[in-house]
């Protein structure tokens, strides 16, 4: 598995965060990159600069979706995480960057509720960075699809992660041996 970066933008282009993880491959969902116990995420804001991440998971890249999620492996409180972005670009070789547009959905794994995140930020955005009208549609269709999909349990939400889960955990394991 190669080693690839995902890197998130605002949509004035300064850095989010970035975070290097493995391509595990792509299938009809689009690219799968794992972030295994451990791996680095970088933040351009706040007192934290650089973290660990405290569980597996894998990421899902859509093809041409406006969104991206991030599905943690237990004891996250969470199961999936989603941000809503532009789609992402394969900017180099070893590197994917996607604009974060704010907005957030968060399904929690004890009662599958989930939670729609940071819409006051992107009201603030949205006239500060000035983003055009056809990126507000887009943005806030992501979140309409999205929130169906999680609360209706639709693939690839529903458990077609864990296949790419277990590629994973199996490949951390090959390692450690």
């Amino acid at each position: 598995m190669d080693a690839v970066e995902l890197e998130l933008r605002k949509y004035d282009g300064r850095p989010h965060r970035r975070v290097t993880g493995r391509l595990l491959g792509s299938d009809e969902y689009g690219t799968w990159i794992g972030t295994p116990r451990g791996s680095v995420v970088r933040y351009s804001y706040g007192w934290r600069r650089i973290e660990l991440t405290r569980e597996d998971s894998v990421r899902l890249l859509p093809r041409d979706g406006w969104w991206m999620a991030m599905f943690r492996a237990e004891p996250s409180r969470t199961d999936v995480y989603c941000d809503v972005t532009t789609p992402a670009r394969r900017t180099a070789p070893d590197r994917f960057t996607v604009i974060d547009l704010d907005l957030d959905l968060i399904r929690f794994r004890a009662d599958r509720r989930v939670v729609i995140d940071d819409e006051d930020e992107f009201e603030e955005h949205r006239h500060r960075f000035g983003y055009p009208e056809d990126v507000v549609t887009r943005a806030t269709g992501a979140v309409a699809e999205l929130h169906h999909a999680l609360t209706s349990d639709l693939e690839p939400f529903a458990g077609h992660y864990r296949t790419w889960m277990s590629r994973l955990t199996d490949a951390r394991r090959r390692r450690l041996r």
